[in-house]
């Protein structure tokens, strides 16, 4: 559906151009929700933008549906962007139209029939949950509500890929999780493209089906939501996948371990459960096949994407053969396990 192919692109300094896109390539399925994160200053807003030609790329291509918007101009580029709707952090509303005219007001420009504007227009309010605010001014709205007009004149023409530019960061959760709800709804209703750009990976865990990660203009992981979050490569995704899954140990048993014999009985295992093996009773296994004891010193299961995803701490106590016999067979059940350490037998720590 979209397809970015070696995308440059600079803004002027005063030593000379800043690169902010550095040979980046996307590729973008239809009907899906691709999320985009980075951190500010990584190009995530001017990517989004060279996608409907708000700026436009030093060089490289912009595909959407077949068309390259890239060598686009004048009559042809409009009637591109028409089919490429966009929403906001603050919403761009019109102070003066009330709800009902910020939808049409699109609609106008493109010069429809009156008649078939109303029947647009109501058919957004409706979609949008906002059937009794259409003589509303913005000023009388909630944020959330300023969002959903912003979402249903994004809608108005009609589009194929609907672009969202940190759409829900100026609002409270309560209200970003009704929103990104809205936006799944539209995506699996209408079938639409939804490309969301966002600094916080809650937002793409709620929402999105795969993830490109960018820093310093480029991509540096990208995949389905499951598969970055459970086992993410670069430095910044984990950084990113920390603030929503935090796995770190406490700081008092991180001491331990550091100060504690390599030569000590007692292993410290860190097991990560995911998909179908995550349902398996595999500490009750260890514990009867193998004769293990094992004590829980932390842990946390998650769901994404509807999939389990776990990770449990253990202090693993038994014979050597029994140690590794056990470690083998979590493995075999294609569960990863972490030797973090070892610790004494007196250690509370950990007990």
């Amino acid at each position: 559906m979209i397809s970015l192919r070696a995308l440059n692109k600079s803004f002027p300094g005063a030593a000379g151009p800043i690169p902010v896109l550095r040979d980046l390539s996307l590729e973008i399925s239809r009907g899906e929700v691709f999320g985009i994160i980075g951190h500010s200053g990584a190009g995530k807003s001017t990517l989004v933008r060279c996608i409907n030609r708000l700026e436009t790329a030093d060089s490289g291509q912009v595909l959407v549906a077949g068309q390259d918007i890239t060598a686009l101009s004048g009559s042809e580029l409009r009637a591109a962007r028409q089919r490429i709707g966009m929403i906001f952090q603050h919403f761009n509303l019109l102070s003066s139209r009330t709800v009902r005219e910020n939808i049409a007001f699109p609609l106008e420009i493109a010069g429809l029939p009156r008649a078939e504007i109303a029947r647009r227009v109501e058919r957004l309010l409706e979609l949008v949950g906002l059937a009794d605010k259409g003589e509303s001014y913005p000023a009388h709205l909630s944020g959330g509500q300023k969002q959903r007009v912003g979402i249903a004149r994004a809608l108005a023409a009609e589009p194929h890929v609907l672009l969202c530019d940190e759409a829900t960061s100026a609002l409270d959760p309560v209200t970003t999780k009704s929103i990104l709800g809205l936006l799944r709804d539209i995506n699996r209703d209408l079938g639409l493209t939804i490309v969301l750009i966002t600094h916080e990976m809650s937002v793409i865990r709620e929402i999105a089906d795969r993830v490109a990660v960018l820093d310093n203009g480029q991509v540096v992981e990208q995949g389905s939501v499951f598969q970055v979050f459970t086992n993410p490569s670069h430095a910044v995704t984990a950084s990113f996948v920390r603030e929503v899954l935090n796995r770190d140990l406490p700081e008092t048993l991180l001491g331990n371990l550091a100060h504690t014999p390599t030569t000590a009985d007692h292993l410290v295992v860190r097991i990560t459960f995911t998909g179908p093996a995550a349902n398996d009773p595999v500490l009750s296994d260890l514990v009867s096949r193998f004769g293990l004891s094992l004590n829980i010193v932390h842990g946390a299961v998650d769901y994404i994407q509807g999939a389990p995803y776990g990770t449990l701490t253990v202090r693993m106590d038994g014979s050597e053969p029994a140690k590794q016999a056990g470690l083998d067979y979590l493995r075999h059940k294609n569960l990863k396990a972490e030797i973090l350490g070892r610790v004494a037998a007196n250690d509370r720590a950990v007990a």
